[in-house]
């Protein structure tokens, strides 16, 4: 199976995540809220870090659950853990292998914390640490690049956060995710010729913010793995602070921006790359406003409500930087340097 196999799975596996795992999302829900959880301690790598960008926003604002990213150097090399009083923690990883990340919940089981693993491969040494168990089910990723193991970790933290909500609305929502997927998948052939305008780029920044800010980390990760870009994922707030003064004309810059409530702080940041300083815009949003300001607008499906936009918004992100790949000569099955489970310590 190929990476553009992969993509275009993602509608399929994700209606099946939600419907298989419904149940079991309940229960942990249930079981986290009996015990004293004051926040969430959470260990990650690589695009799974990036899942985590996205719970911590996710948790925060509709679950009142403070998250804290874990230092797992803290936990081996260092080998001076802090103490995780109040935490929940939570381990994401995709393979389950990399022992940095089995060190933390290993950890937590020690100060008698509960533990969750979020991962692809529930019989993996992740998977036997946690007390419990969220399988994302996206099958087997062949691909060194991940997509349908990124966007399922995403579909399970959202998961949890209704559950923990408790409310239906949040579930008929979710339920709704993978008919926008298949709808955004219908513009693959759009963003392939798309992609032959960027055919020499070798640089760009990456924006986003609120829920969005781990779809800008991610696409970023996505353009450096497959097409070696210098892809530099910024807040549209932090980008202000100092990164925006390397804009100039024809300087490539891009962006997710779905309706909601940090539209209007991204939209004026937006008029002012076009207009003063003559940016090259890639704008990926459900609002036209914001994709009549792009040389190059992506369009979302209108309806997708904010919190689950990151589900839907790396998808085109993910075949961009696909079809870029081929149209830079690279081979999207092996990038340069990477291998699909990567252990750190």
């Amino acid at each position: 199976m190929t990476l553009h196999d992969e993509i275009l799975e993602q509608p399929a596996r994700l209606g099946q995540l939600f419907l298989a795992q419904r149940k079991n999302v309940e229960e942990i829900a249930r079981a986290i809220q009996s015990d004293d959880i004051q926040y969430a301690f959470l260990a990650a790598r690589g695009t799974s870090d990036n899942a985590g960008r996205f719970a911590n926003y996710l948790w925060g604002a509709l679950n009142g659950l403070p998250m804290a990213l874990a230092t797992p150097s803290l936990f081996t090399y260092y080998q001076q853990p802090p103490k995780l009083n109040g935490a929940l923690v939570v381990g994401i990883s995709q393979s389950g292998q990399s022992p940095d990340i089995i060190s933390v919940l290993e950890e937590g089981k020690r100060q008698g914390r509960p533990t969750l693993a979020i991962t692809n491969t529930p019989d993996s040494p992740l998977a036997k640490t946690a007390d419990f168990l969220l399988n994302i089910q996206a099958g087997a990723e062949q691909s060194v690049a991940a997509t349908k193991t990124y966007t399922a970790e995403l579909m399970a933290i959202a998961m949890l956060s209704a559950a923990m909500n408790g409310s239906q609305a949040r579930w008929q929502e979710l339920a709704q995710v993978p008919g926008w997927v298949e709808e955004v998948l219908k513009e693959d052939s759009g963003i392939a010729q798309m992609a032959q305008r960027y055919r020499y780029m070798q640089q760009c920044v990456v924006l986003g913010r609120g829920y969005n800010y781990a779809t800008a980390f991610e696409w970023a990760l996505k353009l450096k793995e497959l097409t070696y870009v210098e892809a530099e994922p910024y807040s549209s707030a932090d980008f202000l602070h100092g990164p925006i003064a390397m804009v100039e004309r024809g300087f490539p810059v891009m962006a997710i921006v779905p309706s909601g409530k940090v539209f209007d702080s991204l939209m004026s940041l937006l008029d002012h790359l076009k207009h003063a300083q003559l940016a090259e815009l890639v704008v990926i949003s459900n609002a036209g406003t914001a994709l009549e300001l792009a040389q190059s607008p992506i369009a979302l499906p209108v309806d997708i409500p904010e919190w689950l936009t990151p589900i839907v918004s790396i998808v085109p992100a993910q075949l961009f930087s696909y079809h870029l790949t081929h149209v830079k000569g690279y081979d999207t099955e092996k990038p340069r340097s990477l291998h699909k489970v990567t252990e750190t310590h």
